[in-house]
């Protein structure tokens, strides 16, 4: 296996309005291929392929005091020879 490099990174508590413009943001700059992300100074540019992998997954972790968390995450992922998956569908 290779190995894992993190070029960028954000977490932070916000409220469910706000994700949702931001999903909406970032799902035009999908649509268009290109995505910047910044913070703090920081920039990275992402030039999207036409095929892309989409992953998504929930899970519940038990977190001691703070009871269970729960996630939602969604992964999208492309390797430079363009392999390609099957569709995901939304209920």
């Amino acid at each position: 296996m290779g190995r894992e490099v993190r070029l960028f990174k954000s977490e932070e508590k916000t409220n469910r309005n706000s994700v949702g413009e931001f999903l909406h943001q970032l799902a035009d700059k999908i649509g268009a291929g290109q995505v910047i992300l910044r913070q703090a100074g920081e920039e990275i540019v992402l030039e999207l392929p036409e095929s892309l992998i989409l992953e998504v997954q929930v899970e519940d972790e038990e977190k001691g005091a703070k009871g269970v968390q729960h996630s939602l995450e969604v992964e999208i992922k492309w390797f430079d020879n363009g392999e390609d998956t099957g569709p995901l569908e939304l209920g």
